[in-house]
């Protein structure tokens, strides 16, 4: 007897069939460096180390489901109302229950093409369309982006620094979009990876929520923290929208566990800038060894590089796969390299200086 499977959504078998980290395109090969997640090199800080382990006994408890000391460490670290923080788990999660509270059934969500994995997945996963607006020239194109604005979109999203490419979005531009777009138009704005920037030009989430009540910036201890394997991130945004973010959140998604490493990050500032510090260093030194090459590679202010190889995309990263390297792929646009140990660093170098640059 045949038995009828339970009903799902049309959406749910597209999902299941992308590949959403084309698992970096190494055949099968053994992965030895993880260059396509963005994910930090080092293991949490010895003092963010001593706290999970100290508290690993803990975890029969349900956390705080405001995760009101690490709201209020974050909201006095940045000068903000400990009100205006949301704590979630990951940036991804707080991207996702944003999208809950602003995007219905067919309406759209304005992206960049290429753009991180998670912006599409999330829109298609509530039933939105994504409208990607191509980059120019490895920078996001804000005003390319608010023409893709029409009467059913619902969220525009702004990485700073962009994902793939690493690049930063100017102030004066920032500025000229969030004053065009309508006003009950949702502005992402995804600082996930703020603490690699070397600049003080770039636009900063914490002023821009405050001047405009329709953005939330975005930001996660995965990265530059080595906290991915946690999950915890925080939102900044204007008490409506705060509300809105709690509201739509799964309860205790965010563990005491990742709180506590989370506070004991925060509080390892010297340990953590030094460790900063020491990752830019070596994505500026990759950058330069490939620049020597001859590729024209943009400006990254991120935790990676972005190399526009256009149709060689999946032919270079095969042949980082050989390399036991894994790196993120964009067909026909390009592949993005996180940066490792120098190991690493040096084995992608090695790759692409067996490749014509591209521009």
């Amino acid at each position: 007897m045949t038995r009828a499977t339970p009903r799902l959504r049309p959406i749910v078998k597209y999902l299941a069939s992308r590949d959403a980290l084309h698992d970096g395109w190494t055949g099968g090969l053994p992965v030895d460096h993880r260059a396509h997640l963005n994910e930090s090199p080092y293991p949490p800080l010895p003092s963010v180390v001593a706290t999970i382990r100290g508290t690993a006994d803990q975890v029969n408890r349900y956390p705080d489901t405001g995760n009101t000391e690490l709201a209020a460490a974050i909201a006095d670290r940045l000068g903000v109302p400990a009100a205006h923080v949301t704590v979630g788990p990951g940036s991804t999660a707080l991207i996702h229950q944003l999208f809950l509270a602003a995007v219905a059934p067919r309406e759209t969500v304005v992206l960049t093409d290429p753009c991180a994995d998670r912006y599409a997945f999330l829109t298609l996963l509530s039933g939105a369309r994504p409208v990607q607006v191509r980059l120019d020239r490895g920078r996001q194109d804000l005003a390319s982006m608010l023409h893709a604005v029409n009467r059913r979109t619902r969220v525009v999203v702004v990485g700073n620094p962009h994902d793939p490419t690493g690049t930063l979005v100017a102030g004066e531009h920032l500025t000229e979009l969030l004053a065009a777009l309508p006003s009950d138009i949702l502005v992402v704005l995804d600082e996930t990876y703020r603490e690699f920037v070397g600049t003080r030009t770039t636009p900063d989430g914490v002023e821009a929520y405050r001047l405009w009540p329709n953005v939330v910036a975005v930001r996660s201890f995965s990265a530059a923290h080595g906290l991915a394997g946690l999950r915890v991130g925080f939102a900044l945004a204007q008490p409506a929208l705060s509300t809105a973010l709690r509201s739509t959140a799964l309860p205790y998604g965010t563990t005491r566990l990742a709180e506590l490493a989370a506070l004991a990050s925060l509080r390892a500032t010297a340990e953590m800038s030094g460790r900063i510090h020491r990752l830019t260093g070596e994505r500026d030194r990759l950058r330069s060894v490939l620049r020597a090459q001859g590729w024209t590679i943009p400006h990254s202010q991120a935790n990676f590089l972005w190399l526009p190889l256009g149709t060689r995309s999946v032919a270079f990263a095969r042949a980082c796969g050989d390399q036991g390297i894994a790196v993120r792929v964009w067909e026909g646009r390009g592949v993005r390299v996180t940066i490792g140990d120098p190991e690493s660093n040096d084995l992608i170098a090695y790759v692409a200086s067996r490749f014509p640059p591209a521009s």
